[in-house]
């Protein structure tokens, strides 16, 4: 993120101005820069990929998502029984998406007998763009279709709306288990996912 004002340095009226002035802003930068997260020109968010799991007493109950795929199907997680379901919010714009993608792939095709992933495509308001982006990854599980971020509003509380990548894992009792925000990796989901499958 860049953070100009537009206006030289020559206009600064003293040094004392100046040296003030690069304090502040290094001194917003550090604040920022504490967080889990960073906000990128778009104002959307992208994480460090931190991972929230959490206890088997403390997990609220998942909504249920209903939509459209990309190949325009109507789709719902109340079909999906005796499974983890593992949702990836994601958009063809987004890099850190991009770079996922085949960790994303891969680890889907190891747990396919313990989990159901499904793609939330977002802030793509064509279906041109994703399903072209699906094609390329060869990504084998559904995506639906969420240009608005309404499917992501239903973890309000839950999951930052803005974390553009992010993960949510809901057990096999229909709970959200864990969540991650930002880019993720194969060995990350593949244990998370057996864990929750195994009830821990």
């Amino acid at each position: 993120m860049t953070c100009t004002s537009g206006q030289p340095l020559s206009r600064l009226t003293s040094r004392r101005r100046w040296l003030a002035t690069l304090a502040t802003t290094t001194s917003l930068l550090l604040v920022g820069g504490c967080g889990s997260t960073q906000a990128n020109d778009e104002g959307f968010v992208a994480g460090d990929g931190s991972l929230t799991i959490l206890p088997i007493d403390r997990r609220p109950t998942a909504p249920v998502i209903e939509g459209v795929t990309l190949d325009d199907q109507p789709w719902t997680s109340a079909k999906i029984s005796d499974k983890v379901i593992v949702y990836n919010v994601w958009g063809s714009w987004c890099a850190p998406c991009v770079s996922e993608a085949p960790a994303l792939v891969r680890a889907s095709r190891r747990l396919d007998n313990q989990a159901a992933f499904v793609g939330l495509n977002t802030r793509d308001f064509d279906k041109a763009a994703p399903r072209a982006f699906v094609r390329a990854y060869e990504i084998p599980y559904v995506n639906l279709f969420d240009p608005q971020g309404a499917l992501i509003l239903r973890f309000s509380g839950e999951l930052p709306p803005n974390a553009i990548p992010s993960t949510i894992v809901i057990d096999r009792q229909g709970r959200l288990a864990a969540r991650i925000i930002g880019e993720t990796t194969e060995a990350t989901l593949v244990g998370l996912v057996q864990d929750i499958a195994a009830g821990r």
